[in-house]
């Protein structure tokens, strides 16, 4: 039989929870996130960020960066992305996204510029 005089026991696995209170699920996300510097990001870490934030919104690997370039508002970078992986690998589809970081690090927004093969040249000027 279940005792239930003591509701902040979870019955599962007889381990105790703290009672929930009011907006602390927001505060506990908010202290769990990545600290974020005040000032402006170095290039190193616009990039390890848009990489990042860019993989984890897409699910697919980041091939590289090709450009970046900082603006009034953060960053403005363009990047690589392994789209479908074939083989031979010259036969891969790439695709390059424009990924915009704010000064803090944190993307605002991206899009998919092209889609193109590995082993094709780029036909840009």
């Amino acid at each position: 039989m279940t005792d239930t005089s003591n509701p902040s026991q979870d019955e599962s696995d007889g381990t105790s929870r703290e009672p929930a209170k009011k907006g602390s699920g927001t505060r506990r996300r908010a202290a769990a996130e990545k600290p974020r510097p005040s000032k402006s990001l170095r290039p190193t870490e616009a990039i390890r960020e848009a990489r990042e934030q860019l993989t984890e919104l897409t699910g697919r690997q980041v091939d590289s960066v090709s450009s970046f370039r900082a603006t009034d508002d953060g960053w403005l970078l363009e990047v690589e992305v392994l789209e479908l992986s074939r083989v031979p690998d010259t036969m891969s589809l790439l695709a390059s996204y424009e990924v915009a970081l704010d000064d803090q690090g944190i993307l605002t927004g991206y899009r998919r510029l092209r889609r193109y093969e590995r082993g094709r040249s780029d036909d840009r000027h």
